[in-house]
Formats: C-alpha cells, sequence, structure tokens
C-alpha cells in the first residue's frame, strides 16, 4: 500500500473537492482518498500493483482539474522539517498576493465603472458627454471598456467554470461565470438595441436599454467575489499559523567537531554520530544526546512547558528547542525527517489533510449543489417570463441566484476549523494524529487510566523515613537516629541499580546525608541487600531478609500495615542485628493528577483507571485522585479486553497510557491518548499524543475536541442557512408580496461575506483555551479583566502567579493554610521545603515543623500551586486545610 500527496489546481468550492474525490475513489486498486479545499491537496492510498502516480494524475485531469505529486521530504531544499517551500503555507501567502493583485485592478475599472453608471440616478455630477438620451452610445461604450480589465483580471472564474461546465462537473467558478457572462453578454446585447434604436429613430427603445446595461453588475459580481476571496486568501494563511511556526525552529545551520575542530555547516548535512557544539542562546540543530556540559533548555516550543529543563551529560535533547544557559556538547542520533520536530509537523500535515466524517455530509451536499442551483436560476428566469415579467427582470433573479449560491462556505466549514484546532493542539502540545481522532473525542464518555506513568509518576520516589527506638515508637526529634539510618541507607542502596534504590539514593542525596564505605558487599535475590559498613553487618531489604536474619522487627507491625494501606513499599534496615528503622516508597501521584481526573469528571465522562497492582495498593491510588471506578490485579494482555467489553456495552472510549502493554489498548479504544514519555510502540498505536506527559492535557484534548465540533456545527448551520434563506430570496419568492428583489451585486457581496465569515469564525480556535469550573476563591484564567484571551499553562508556578496577581487587584484578604507533607526526616527537609513555600507567589509568611510533619503558609497562593512547590522539592503532600 503505497500513500501519496497531490498538490491540485483548479478547485475553488466544495463541488470541486467532492467530485474529485469521487472521481479517484473509484479507480481500482484505490484504498482511500481524501481531498483538502483548503490546502488544494489530496492524499490517497492505493495498491502499487493496480495503480501508480501517473494514472491518477491523468485521473484528475479528465475531471477537469490539474495534479503534481507533492515534494514533502527527501530532498535537500525541505530542510530538518521535512517541508519545502512549496508547502501550504507558501501557497496560501501566493493565493493571497495575487488575489490582492487582481483586486486592485478589478477595484481601479470598477469604481469608475460604477459611478458612471449609477451616477445619474444618484445626481452625482457626471461630464455632458455622458448624459442625455443622444450621448447613450458613448455612455454605453464607456462602459463597455471600463469593464473588460476586470473580465481579464477575472478571467480564472471563467477559464476554471466554462471548463467544468464542459466536463459536466459545475462548480462555483461555474455559477460566477454564467452569473457575470449573462450580465456582459447582455450589456452588449444592450449596445446592439441602443444602436438599432438610433437607426430607426425610436428613442424609447434608446433609453430603455441605455438604463439597463448590466456592465456595472458585470463588474461588481467578480470584484466583490474577488474581494472575497482575497479576505479568504489571507484568513487561511493564518490557519497555518501553527505549522508555519513549527518550520521557524528548524535552524539551518549547526556547528559540528570535526577532526578536532569547529565548523558551521548546514543543517542537511548532519551524520548520525556527529558531535555537534551549543552554545547559550543556540537552537538545538537536530536531536540527539549530551556528551558533554550541561545546560537549562527551553523546551517551551515541543512540548509546551513554559519552564527550561536542566539537562546534563546523557539526557537527551530535541532538536528545535533553544539553549538558555550553558554550554554542552551533543551526539546526534535522529537528522532530517527523523527528527522529533519533522515527525510533529508531519503529524500536523497529517491530521489536516485527513477528513473528518462530519466533512462528508458537506460533501454530499455540495457535489449535487451547483447543478440542483443551475436548475433553479434557469427555472426561476421561465417562471418569471412566463409570469409576464420582463426578459430584463427575468435575467437579473437568474444572476442572483447564480452568485449567491457559491458553495464555498460549505467547503471551508470543516477544514478551517480541524486546521486551527489541531493547530492550536500542537502549540499546547497536544498532537492530534487525525481529524476523525479530532471529531471522535467530543463524543467520549468514559477515560480509562494506565496506572504506572499515567496517573502516578511511573519511578518510586520516598516517601517515608522511620527511625525506631526498641518499644517501637519513633525516634522523634532524635537527628542522630534520622542520620544514623539515611547513611545506612545510601551507603548500602548506592551500590545497587534497583529502582527503590535510587530513589533511597535520590533522597539521601538531597539531604546531604554522608557516604560510608561498604565492604562485603552481597546482593541476595528475592529479600535485598547485605554489606559490612564500620566492621558490624548490614542489611537493606524486604521482611523476608530481616526473617532469615532472625532481626526483629515486631516492633513495625503496625507500621507495616498503615504503609501498606497507602500503597507504599517498606524496606528494612539493620546494623549489627539491630533494627534501625524503614524507609517506605511509591510510585507517588503526578501534581496535576487528581485535578485532570476531576475535570474529566466534571465534563461528564467515566473514569476508570486499571492497574496491575494490588487491590490495597490501588485503593490507596484511589483515595488519593478522587477516581470512582479501579479494576486492580489486570494483567497486561487482559487491558485491551477491559476496553473491549466497555465499548459492547455502548461505551465510547478514550484509553490513556504510556506502555508497550498498553499499546493493544490504545489501539482498540475509540480514541487512544498516549503519554509522550511513553514507548514509541504506545505512541504509535495511538490517536493523540500528549507530548507533555501530563494528564491534565487529556482534559484539555477532549475540551478541544468539543471547541472545534462546536465550532464546525456553527459553520455548517450558518452556509445552510444562508443558502437556504439567499436562494428563495434571490429567486423572487418575497416580491409578489413585498416588491423585495435581490440585486446581483448585493448577492455577490453576500456570498463573499459568507465565506470569510466562516474562516473568520474558525480562526477563533487559535485563541482557544480550556475553560474549567475553578473552585470558590481562585480566579477564572481564561479571561483578564480587559476580556483578552490568555493562554493556559501546566505549570503550576505560572498559575499561582497570575492568580496572585488577579487577587491583588481585586484585594482579596490573605489567607492561612495548612499543608501536610510526608518524606520530611530531617533539618535539611525542613529547610528545603521552606525555602520552595517562600518562593511562591502570593506567600507572605511559613513556618515548617518537622515533628508535626506539616507547614503553615499565610498568603494569597493557591492550592496548585503550594502543592506543586512542596513536590518539586521532593516531598509529598496529603493534604491542605
Amino acid at each position: 500500500m503505497k500513500k501519496e500527496t497531490y498538490d491540485i489546481t483548479g478547485m475553488s468550492c466544495a463541488a470541486c473537492s467532492a467530485r474529485i474525490e469521487k472521481g479517484i475513489s473509484g479507480m481500482e486498486g484505490m484504498q482511500q482518498c481524501s481531498v483538502n479545499l483548503l490546502k488544494n491537496s489530496m492524499t490517497v492510498s492505493y495498491d502499487e500493483a493496480e495503480l501508480d502516480s501517473g494514472k491518477i494524475i491523468h485521473q484528475v485531469e479528465d475531471i477537469g482539474y490539474g495534479a503534481s505529486l507533492h515534494q514533502t521530504q527527501g530532498s535537500k531544499t525541505t530542510g530538518a522539517s521535512g517541508r519545502g517551500k512549496n508547502g501550504a503555507t507558501d501557497a496560501a501567502a501566493a493565493a493571497a498576493k495575487q488575489m490582492k493583485q487582481r483586486l486592485i485592478v478589478s477595484l481601479v475599472f470598477t469604481i469608475p465603472l460604477f459611478y458612471i453608471s449609477m451616477g445619474h440616478m444618484a445626481g452625482w455630477p457626471l461630464p455632458s458627454w455622458l448624459l442625455g438620451a443622444r450621448n447613450h452610445m458613448i455612455f454605453a461604450f464607456t462602459q463597455f471598456l471600463l469593464v473588460l480589465p476586470v473580465l481579464i483580471a477575472g478571467g480564472h472564474y471563467f477559464k476554471n467554470g466554462l471548463k467544468n461546465l464542459w466536463h459536466r462537473s459545475p462548480n462555483m467558478d461555474s455559477l460566477i461565470a454564467l452569473g457575470s457572462g449573462a450580465a456582459f453578454v447582455y450589456g452588449i446585447y444592450a449596445i446592439y438595441k441602443i444602436a438599432w434604436g438610433f437607426s430607426i429613430e425610436d428613442m424609447d427603445m434608446v433609453e430603455t436599454f441605455g438604463m439597463n446595461l448590466y456592465f456595472e453588475s458585470s463588474a461588481m459580481i467578480l470584484t466583490l467575489i474577488t474581494l472575497g476571496k482575497f479576505m479568504e486568501a489571507r484568513a487561511k494563511s493564518k490557519t497555518s499559523e501553527a505549522i508555519t511556526k513549527l518550520m521557524d525552529l528548524a535552524p539551518k545551520t549547526a556547528k559540528v567537531l570535526r577532526n578536532g575542530q569547529e565548523e558551521e555547516i548546514s543543517v542537511d548535512d548532519v551524520q548520525n554520530g556527529d558531535i555537534l557544539v551549543v552554545r547559550d542562546g543556540d537552537t538545538v540543530p537536530v536531536d540527539g544526546k549530551i556528551t558533554e556540559g550541561f545546560a537549562s533548555v527551553d523546551e517551551s516550543a515541543i512540548t509546551g512547558e513554559s519552564l527550561p529543563v536542566d539537562k546534563q551529560t546523557g539526557d537527551p535533547v530535541t532538536g528545535g528547542t533553544i539553549n538558555r544557559t550553558g554550554y554542552f556538547q551533543m551526539e546526534a542520533t535522529a537528522v532530517g525527517e527523523h527528527t522529533t520536530l519533522s515527525k510533529i509537523i508531519q503529524l500536523v500535515d497529517d491530521a489536516t489533510s485527513s477528513k473528518a466524517p462530519i466533512a462528508k455530509l458537506a460533501d454530499r451536499v455540495s457535489s449535487v449543489f451547483v447543478p440542483v442551483v443551475i436548475t433553479i436560476a434557469l427555472l426561476a428566469a421561465i417562471l418569471w417570463l412566463l409570469a409576464g415579467q420582463s426578459f430584463e427582470f427575468a435575467l437579473s433573479v437568474a444572476i442572483s441566484v447564480l452568485v449567491i449560491s457559491c458553495p464555498c462556505a460549505l467547503g471551508l466549514a470543516t477544514p478551517t476549523a480541524i486546521m486551527v484546532g489541531t493547530g492550536r493542539g500542537a502549540a499546547k502540545g497536544i498532537l492530534i494524529k487525525s481529524a476523525e481522532a479530532l471529531e471522535i473525542t467530543h463524543s467520549i464518555d468514559t477515560v480509562v487510566l494506565d496506572k504506572t506513568g499515567t496517573v502516578t509518576q511511573g519511578k518510586p520516589v520516598v516517601t517515608d523515613v522511620i527511625a525506631l527506638e526498641a518499644d517501637g515508637k519513633t525516634a522523634g526529634e532524635n537527628m542522630q537516629a534520622y542520620t544514623e539510618l539515611l547513611q545506612l541507607a545510601f551507603s548500602l542502596e548506592k551500590m545497587s541499580s534497583h529502582p527503590l534504590a535510587e530513589a533511597i539514593v535520590k533522597k539521601a542525596e538531597a539531604c546531604s546525608a554522608a557516604f560510608r564505605e561498604v565492604s562485603d558487599y552481597e546482593m541476595i535475590p528475592g529479600q535485598g541487600i547485605a554489606g559490612t559498613i564500620d566492621k558490624a553487618r548490614c542489611l537493606a531489604g524486604n521482611r523476608k531478609l530481616m526473617e532469615t536474619n532472625r532481626i526483629d522487627i515486631s516492633v513495625a507491625a503496625g507500621l507495616q500495615e498503615k504503609l501498606a494501606d497507602e500503597g507504599k513499599t517498606p524496606l528494612y534496615f539493620a546494623q549489627g542485628g539491630k533494627f534501625l528503622g524503614v524507609i517506605a516508597a511509591a510510585d507517588v501521584v503526578k501534581p496535576t493528577s487528581r485535578e485532570a481526573i476531576a475535570r474529566l469528571q466534571e465534563m461528564g465522562m467515566d473514569v476508570i483507571m486499571l492497574t496491575g497492582d494490588n487491590a490495597r495498593t490501588a485503593e490507596a491510588i484511589k483515595k488519593q485522585v478522587g477516581i470512582k471506578t479501579v479494576i486492580a490485579d489486570v494483567l497486561p494482555q487482559d487491558k485491551e479486553e477491559k476496553v473491549r467489553r466497555l465499548q459492547e456495552q455502548g461505551h465510547k472510549v478514550a484509553m490513556v497510557g504510556d506502555g508497550i502493554n498498553d499499546a493493544p489498548a490504545l489501539a482498540r479504544a475509540d480514541v487512544g491518548i498516549a503519554i509522550g514519555a511513553g514507548t514509541d510502540v504506545a505512541i504509535e498505536s495511538a490517536d493523540i499524543v500528549l507530548m507533555k506527559s501530563d494528564l491534565m492535557d487529556a482534559a484539555s484534548a477532549v475540551s478541544l475536541s468539543r471547541a472545534v465540533m462546536r465550532n464546525i456545527k456553527q459553520n455548517l448551520f450558518w452556509a445552510f442557512f444562508y443558502n437556504a434563506i439567499g436562494i428563495p430570496v434571490a429567486a423572487g419568492v418575497l416580491y409578489p408580496a413585498f416588491h423585495i428583489l435581490l440585486n446581483p451585486m448585493i448577492g455577490a457581496a453576500a456570498m463573499s461575506f459568507s465565506s470569510v465569515s466562516v474562516v473568520s469564525n474558525a480562526l477563533r480556535l487559535r485563541f482557544f483555551t480550556p475553560k474549567w469550573k475553578h473552585e470558590s476563591g481562585t480566579a477564572d484564567l481564561q479571561t483578564t479583566e480587559n476580556g483578552g484571551m490568555m493562554e493556559q499553562s501546566t505549570a503550576a508556578a505560572e498559575i499561582a502567579d497570575r492568580i496572585a496577581q488577579n487577587d491583588e487587584s481585586k484585594g482579596e484578604t490573605t489567607m492561612k493554610k495548612t499543608i501536610k507533607i510526608e518524606g520530611m526526616m530531617c533539618q535539611h527537609c525542613v529547610k528545603a521545603a521552606t525555602k520552595a513555600l517562600e518562593g511562591v507567589a502570593g506567600v507572605t509568611a511559613v513556618t515548617v515543623s518537622l515533628e508535626d510533619k506539616q507547614a503553615v503558609v499565610e498568603g494569597s497562593a493557591t492550592d496548585e500551586a503550594l502543592t506543586a512547590a512542596i513536590v518539586d522539592a521532593g516531598y509529598e503532600v496529603k493534604g491542605i486545610e
């Protein structure tokens, strides 16, 4: 199966795209065809054994249009982004420029033509040689000369329209050509009638036809249509803004080290394995891995995350991100079309090229719309003639029906909204792979969440360090006991690569614990580790290890149950046969998971969490995040079955996951949503990718989908409503009762306005921000005091800053809050927590107690900001009062 994209020329309305799609889809071997009117492109998938590019292009030409293969990848001219200079963005800009030139020519000649033709009726001053019956021939011929440049400037309407009419596939251009052409031809007929009137001295005939030339209608139709097309083309160029910004991120050059020398080369010449130099302020040229140095990298353009990320040796870096501070060398691991940036651009491009199911409604209507309109125009003219009206009256009615019925708005209603919506999602770190996925997401009623790496961080962190005395009580403020336990754990676990060991080492380093030499290190499978420190045998591991070595841990029996209920894994430590205490670790919940689940439930969705963990751990996570339904002890291969059963019950299911084991469920779900930090297999299986690995973005994706679908329905409603009202009025149904008749010029203006209004409505999505129902006492981030739209940020600190600023401006009173904190073990922890809270905007006073495991904060900061500060410092928030 081969997939290709073609540039299509000659399309002007939804009838064009519908006819091409119908003609190409009917070819033998063609599997799928999607024509995009907005981008003037066609994407096809076909069997190479039966079809080739030449046959497809020939078929498009037979239908009456032009086609050529679109060059997107594989050449030097495409650059790092994988897109050439002939992309949709440049094409839209070129179309706007061309329309501007045509508009200028049209206006230069239409304005004096309109003045001359209407001036005598409005009492405007005119030269004497244009006034009076004796000058009607000069009057008519002057208008004839003025209309010719306008017809030439709008010649493409006649060329495309008549060609498609000849191929029996009339489109919008056909309606314009028939309407404007009929008016022009009638004007020529009127000139002959004026001349004939002079020759037979019939001044009534001269007067009648001198006042009904219709040249101004012919010119005004073309000029107003061109004005609408110019505004439409200019608006279209803005719909590709997200892709344009992404393409602009791709640097043109890179600094490479070769033979010990630094040289600057084109980014297209970078090869995998090259060592590149990135200095302060430089843009990372391609994807790679840092081999030397460190830096603070701004990844906001790729992930949407506003805060820079610290990078050091061994960390990956992404092409298109910016080195804010620092210096590093990196090894190129992905270049050209294989970089993350290129893949993102391709994903967005593919999504905007695909067609949502709702678009087929407009296509079906448009495919028969134009022939029906031409039939209505002819019937209206014939009926008015039979009713006794003049030929001029009937012609005016027919022309009005033709020009007001152009189905531009129908063709633009869906693709503009989809392009702007997917672009907006990409800018916020939400990659939507297809228009179909975007549409289906709005109807989701059930969200299934994987636990590890989705709801939780995906890696354990230390939550409790509990030094025990002989009576089973905690050592309280006995800093020596805490220090001994932490140093022992640090020294032993430093030798291990187990995830729990890594969590303990990270915690010990954060508390500046001292490392002590370990000898006779031994790893005991299924139990833990042992070693000698200061000539004493030390143990670190599970309960079985303690029992095997006859270490009495009975004093910790109650503590073990408590930790297990909270979903934590206890590790026991002993030295010289003496039990020292317990360090508990857990895969903690992400800072935004609880809020994200609340938002999903707020939007009317059932949220279900699947986990392979035991029921006790699952219950602990359930309480922390406020989820209603949890299914525990689920084997990886059973996740897909759970999703399928929900679908069989009639639910529309979205699955959110990050691992290889989630791939079948992601593929089975109506919409698969992959966490961006997950595996490539999961991302490939998903319909939507959350680049920031933030569950809040899943709620944002649903909100975005609903906004886009609402926008599309608005566009389609007004497009259909406009034609449903406009055509009968143009046909003259109101004339017998109210003597209301639509002038062809007004019809042309109204038709142009309908297209511009549809595109403008879609462009509102560029300012989309999820609108959540905030808790009482917090400010609404949707709108600022001046009514402007405000960008959403998932960085809790940034949100806190904004809320604090709003609160100050509203004169809110200072509040006192008590934060329950887990994970503090020493005075170093107290200092770290104090410093973190003092750094939150709006905080005026902080008191942290190690004994009470809490902090008392005064000020106007929000719960979200305080929670984020504590979590970032390496601790866990159990509640805020």
